[in-house]
């Protein structure tokens, strides 16, 4: 397995980036077929600094 240091990537291995890549881009395909009502702009923000902060903390990076 590949492995990365900080400086080439911010995933430990190039497994990781790939999963990352896979699961970011069906998100944007779902979004993008998205119909329904949107949401407001304020509490799409605090959703995703909450994911946000929830990454670093999985990732060690707080």
């Amino acid at each position: 397995m590949d492995t990365y240091s900080p400086i080439e990537s911010e995933f430990p291995s190039a497994q990781e980036a790939e999963e990352y890549d896979r699961w970011f881009r069906a998100e944007v395909e779902a979004a993008l077929k998205e119909t329904g009502p949107r949401a407001p702009h304020d509490q799409v923000m605090a959703e995703m600094r909450a994911k946000i902060a929830a990454a670093k903390a999985r990732l060690g990076r707080t």
